[in-house]
């Protein structure tokens, strides 16, 4: 077809390119992420920690998830507690296991960071109904693979 039509075929990017652009959004995204975190006086690994309390996470299981020491969750853990945004309770299984829970104000900030978020629900306000529905479908059939060894 020629370009004139304008619907002209377009090429299937390559893999790299395709790696390219999901660090370029992922890092868009995750600075989005941390200045709405800052508003709230969290850094970005405090915001992070509290995104990922949809239910009692182990301390180890924090620390796998953000790819970090185990220690270096505590003092952040600790400075969440301090601030009433997370507890620690026993874990019922396992009492010598520390889980860490979002309080109900630590769940109200991180849906403010999320809310707030304006550069990335601009990207996603540019998208029409069928194209967001295919772009979650395409990043749900991802993400089972991306997150196996998370």
């Amino acid at each position: 077809m020629s370009g004139k039509s304008g619907t002209a075929p377009h090429a299937a990017p390559a893999k790299l390119q395709l790696l390219e652009l999901l660090a370029a959004i992922g890092t868009a995204q995750w600075r989005d992420f941390a200045t709405a975190a800052s508003r709230y006086g969290l850094t970005s690994t405090q915001a992070r920690v509290l995104a990922q309390l949809d239910g009692p996470v182990p301390m180890r299981g924090l620390a796998r998830l953000l790819v970090c020491d185990a220690s270096n969750v505590t003092g952040i853990v600790d400075r969440l507690e301090a601030r009433e945004l997370v507890r620690r309770e026993p874990d019922p299984a396992d009492r010598r296991v520390k889980n860490v829970v979002a309080t109900e104000a630590g769940r109200e900030v991180i849906r403010r960071v999320r809310e707030e978020m304006q550069a990335t629900h601009g990207a996603l306000d540019t998208l029409d109904e069928a194209e967001s529905a295919t772009l979650y479908a395409l990043l749900e059939r991802l993400r089972p693979t991306m997150e196996k060894d998370a």
